[in-house]
Parts: structure tokens; C-alpha cells; sequence
């Protein structure tokens, strides 16, 4: 325990070490013009497991709150939850899980969720990050695609029981005489573990999991640290893809803690109470709210399990919270709650990421909610997190609302061309970062890994970006069609391939249009077949209902009876947005 102490020491210390400004001249740039930054970062990376790092400071600053979900009224320090995961990682390890099994987390932002998170790392096992919102045939697929073994799951989400979602996947679920599960559809899977205080046929509780492992099985936990490797994978999270099918990034111990360092630093959250509204499954919640406030020792404020506007803003006046995280969306249901119920606020610094934010927006969180720092930041699943990231205090006002921030610590960064060429500082491209945080590859998938992962280690994001002489960075474009919803990531391609499995669509695309509270919304041009000519628009969202998540059902159906192509036959999605515009108007309001 001392020598934890020692090194939580000497690691702190070293974060404030500093590159003279000639090394950094060096080292980061390209002296030709083009396209290529090098952020080396004030401090080394550490080479810790999650676990490792959740030790170091829980050993340090135990006593200092690390959750409080106030709609459960729920308090836990940094040395009881760290209990807490050990306890249930030694009851994980008693259901007969081994190191590298993967256990499904499908739940809400409830107290569980952080300690089943660093359960699973403490035991050696990987975490899969499931969407509380997904339909039973979301779930099967995702439960297949990693062999999920265990999958533990909240009583409900949205009015919605997750045992009768279940039920639908496993028909026999609750016909097994024992908690051990034997599915045919799933064949991999063998405890299916609850957070209720209730009992349902064939599963287990997850307070029972927690209290089954003998003290000596707990102790335990802390010595098996060593054999976990940093290189190991410790997370998977699905992000959908043009195919249609979602794909599942390995995530690794190393990328999380060394990320939340730098995440947490660059805004400044040494012991800091963060408001977290946006959901734990993301890694903006899992990343930049609990790994970077583990980092800085700071307390997130859990508002309540299922986003509400009116309970955040509560809590960030209750619980006194200097930090906001959210999306854009959220932002702008604060704004206009804080109009109506003028609070105390005392916050000091608003965190913005998940899609493209306005200037306007910047001015009204400034005017009405009376934060004078607002920061951005940009990252995708497949780099565990952010990679650009505002500095705070930066009072630049074309950084500030025209950027997505500066390069992060550690990472570099460039823009090509379509024939893989660097192009000129300014000049857009497609983005590609290289650094500690990418990925391990697509669970199952090699082919996939190596066409956004190459050999080379530079990840392809697919976006158009510009990158900067000075490290700064703006998104100009999407070179997929990803749409993002409220801080949602949405891939047009499942979305249409889903559509045509209704009876009455023959043919569907799918395109973004502008929204003045999302961001954006999504638009479907259906043709339907010959004989459904009589179908109507809400019909086919009736159809979509419990089969897709709730936020993959487009707001907007239109019926068309072509749709405008090129030459040489493909679809032109432009003029399908041209189309809406014309129709609607530029902007829509939910």
C-alpha cells in the first residue's frame, strides 16, 4: 500500500513537468506546411490497468466522494467503491468467469454502473457497454457478436421491463430450474444477473453475486492486479457502421486511464463536483466522466437514470456543481429551463462534445446560464475517447467558437487526401490520429480493423477535417453519412436496410436535415411497393416500434414514388435534403 502511495506521488508530480518551448517546436509540427501535428504532451503516459489506477487513488483520497446519484440518494467515496468492485469482482469470479469473458452491462445511469464497470476490470474480464436502449433484436446481436457470458442488467428503462425484452430473446428463460442459463439462441451466455430487489425466474440478483465470495476471495482481488495486462483488452462498445450492422471496438486498459489523465486535466477537474447528464454506455460518460474524474479525483453528479432537463439543472443548483457535461441538445434544454426557473448556478466550466455545437449556443450558455468557459471536444469510439479538446482558458475567439479544440497530449494527428497524401495546414481532408488511445480492432472483424485500423497504426475517422498550423482542428464534413442525433451516432445505411424489411416498403434512404434542438433529425424517403400504396407514414413508424431504438425511428417519412440519381444510377442524397428543405424550410423544431 505504501509503495501505491510513493507512486501516486511521483505520478502526480510528474504531470507537471514541461517541455521547453524548443522541444515542443521540434517534435510536433511539420516544417514543410503540411498537415501533420505532434502533441508529446507535458507528461510520459502510464503504463496502469484500470484496476491499478482505481487502487492508487483510492489508497490516497479514499474519503473523497467518487458518485452521487441523487435521484437514488446515493453517496459513494472513492475507497467504497472501490469495495464494492471487489466484492462483486470476486462474485463474478465465482459464477466461473475467467480472464477475457465478456460481461454485458445493459442499464440506465443507475449507482451499479460505475461499480460493475471497475468490477469487471478488477476481475480481468471485459465490459461490454450496451445502449439501455436497445430493442431485444439489437440485443441478441450484440450479445452473439462478443459471446457475452454474463449480463447484467437494470429491473426497467423507460416504463420498459428488461426481463420481459428477455423473455423475447430466451422464450425458456423462465422455465430454468437453476440461475444457470442454457440458451439455445445464446449459446455462450450462463448468468443473467439483475439490479433489483426482486427475484425473476432463471437469473440471479446482482446484490447476491456481490455477497456470495468468502472474505479471502475478496482480499484476493488486489493481488490478481499484476497479472492483468495494460495491453489487455478491458471494454468493448458498438458503434454502427455503413453496413449496417454495428461493430464492436476492443477497447484497452492503458487507453482508458491514460485518456481520462488527459481529458481530466485539460479541463482542469482536480476535485471538481461534474454534473453528468449524458449516459455512462458512451464514452463520453464512461471516459471523460468517470476514468477523468477517477484521474482528478472528482465527484460526478449523477442527475437521475433517464435524461431530464429539468432534474439536471435541479441537481447542478443542489449539488453545487463547477462542471456540465452534455451535448449540444442538452445545452440548449438547460438554457431554456434556466429561463423558466432562473437558479442559483454556480458553475464554471461547460463541456460540450457529441456533434457540432453553434456559436449561438456558446452565447446563450455564457448569457443565460451565466458560464463565461465553455469547452468542445471531438473523438469517436474507435480512439477511447477525445482527441482534440478546447484549453481552458483560451480566450481566442476564433478558437473558441469556430474549433473543436487542440490536440491532445500523446497523440498525432494528420489530414489526407483521397489518394492517402498529406495535405496543406487549412486545407480539408480526411483525419487520421495515431497514438496510445486507438483501438485494439473490431471484436470478430478483421477486415474492418484493417480498413479503419492499417498496419501503420493511423486510425481513419472518416471525417473532413481541417487541421491547423497551431494544432487547433475544425470538422467541415462527414466522409460517411453519419448522422448525429441529440449526441446519438446514427449510420443511415442500418437504418434503410431495416426500413425495407417492412411489408410495405419496396425501396428507402435515409438523409439528416437540420433541427434546432438536435442538431439534426433524420428523414426517410420511402417508395413503397405496388400493392401498399396505401400505407401511410405513421404506419411505418409503427412498424419500427420495439424493433429499433426509439432514437433510430426517423421523425420524418416521406413518400416518394423515385428518387433523383446520377448517371450512373447511384442515389443523390443531396437533392433528397434538397427536397426537405424546399418542403419544410431549413430548420424544424422537436
Amino acid at each position: 500500500m505504501e509503495f501505491a502511495k510513493r507512486s501516486l506521488r511521483v505520478f502526480i508530480s510528474a504531470r507537471y513537468f514541461k517541455f521547453s518551448e524548443n522541444q515542443i517546436r521540434r517534435n510536433h509540427t511539420n516544417s514543410n506546411g503540411l498537415s501533420y501535428f505532434h502533441n508529446i504532451g507535458k507528461y510520459p503516459l502510464v503504463y496502469r490497468t484500470i484496476g491499478q489506477q482505481l487502487s492508487l487513488i483510492a489508497s490516497e483520497f479514499g474519503d473523497r466522494e467518487a458518485v452521487v446519484c441523487v435521484e437514488e440518494e446515493k453517496r459513494i467515496t472513492y475507497d467504497q467503491l472501490k469495495k464494492d468492485a471487489d466484492r462483486l469482482a470476486a462474485g463474478f469470479l465465482n459464477l466461473g468467469l475467467s480472464q477475457g469473458d465478456r460481461v454485458g452491462l445493459w442499464a440506465p445511469n443507475v449507482s451499479s454502473w460505475p461499480v460493475v464497470m471497475f468490477a469487471a476490470a478488477r476481475a480481468g474480464l471485459i465490459l461490454v457497454a450496451l445502449n439501455p436502449a436497445y430493442e431485444p433484436p439489437e440485443m441478441e446481436y450484440c450479445m452473439k457478436k462478443v459471446e457475452i457470458k454474463a449480463l447484467v442488467t437494470s429491473e426497467s428503462f423507460r416504463n420498459k421491463d428488461y426481463y420481459n425484452k428477455l423473455l423475447e430473446i430466451i422464450p425458456e428463460l423462465g422455465s430454468f430450474e437453476s440461475e444457470r442459463i442454457q440458451s439455445k439462441t445464446l449459446s455462450a451466455l450462463s448468468s443473467i444477473i439483475i439490479d433489483s430487489n426482486k427475484h425473476f425466474a432463471g437469473t440471479m440478483r446482482l446484490q447476491d453475486v456481490s455477497s456470495m465470495a468468502s472474505s479471502s476471495q475478496v482480499d484476493k482481488i488486489e493481488d490478481i492486479q499484476k497479472d492483468i495486462s495494460p495491453d489487455s483488452g478491458c471494454c468493448i462498445m458498438f458503434t454502427s457502421g455503413t453496413t449496417g450492422t454495428p461493430k464492436a471496438a476492443l477497447l484497452k486498459h492503458s487507453a482508458f486511464v491514460n485518456n481520462g489523465i488527459h481529458i481530466g486535466d485539460r479541463q482542469n477537474l482536480r476535485e471538481k463536483k461534474v454534473c453528468l447528464q449524458v449516459p455512462f454506455f458512451h464514452l463520453y460518460g464512461t471516459m471523460a466522466g468517470i476514468m477523468s474524474g477517477l484521474a482528478e479525483r472528482a465527484t460526478m453528479v449523477v442527475p437521475t437514470s433517464v435524461y431530464n432537463p429539468d432534474k439536471n439543472i435541479r441537481a447542478i443548483e443542489k449539488e453545487e456543481c463547477q462542471v456540465i457535461y452534455g451535448t449540444p441538445t442538452m445545452y440548449v434544454d438547460l438554457v431554456n429551463k434556466q429561463k423558466e426557473l432562473k437558479l442559483s448556478l454556480k458553475a464554471e466550466v461547460a463541456m460540450l462534445a457529441g456533434a457540432l455545437c453553434s456559436p449561438q449556443l456558446i452565447e446563450d450558455i455564457r448569457d443565460v446560464l451565466k458560464i463565461t468557459k465553455v469547452q468542445h471536444g471531438y473523438g469517436m469510439t474507435e480512439n477511447t475517447g477525445m482527441s482534440f479538446n478546447s484549453i481552458l482558458g483560451d480566450t481566442d475567439v476564433e478558437r473558441r467558437f469556430y474549433t473543436i479544440g487542440f490536440i491532445d497530449d500523446s497523440i498525432e494527428a494528420k489530414v489526407i487526401d483521397k489518394e492517402g497524401q498529406l495535405v496543406p495546414f487549412g486545407t480539408p481532408g480526411e483525419l487520421c490520429v495515431r497514438g496510445y488511445f486507438t483501438m485494439i480492432g473490431y471484436w470478430g472483424d478483421e477486415q474492418k480493423t484493417m480498413e479503419t485500423l492499417g498496419t501503420d497504426g493511423w486510425l481513419r475517422t472518416g471525417d473532413q477535417f481541417v487541421l491547423q498550423a497551431d494544432g487547433y482542428g475544425r470538422i467541415v464534413g462527414r466522409l460517411k453519412e453519419m448522422i448525429i442525433r441529440g449526441g446519438e451516432n446514427i449510420f443511415p445505411k442500418e437504418i434503410e436496410n431495416f426500413l425495407v424489411t417492412c411489408p410495405s416498403v419496396a425501396d428507402a434512404y435515409v438523409v439528416g436535415v437540420p433541427d434546432e434542438r438536435l442538431g439534426e433529425e433524420m428523414c426517410a424517403f420511402v417508395r413503397l411497393k405496388t400493392d401498399h400504396q396505401d400505407c401511410s407514414p405513421q404506419q411505418i413508424k409503427d412498424f419500427c416500434q420495439g424493433k429499433i431504438s426509439y432514437f433510430k425511428i426517423p421523425r420524418y417519412i416521406e413518400i416518394v414514388t423515385e428518387f433523383p440519381k446520377t448517371v450512373s444510377g447511384k442515389i443523390q442524397k443531396f437533392k433528397l435534403q434538397e427536397q426537405f428543405k424546399e418542403k419544410h424550410g431549413t430548420k424544424t423544431s422537436s
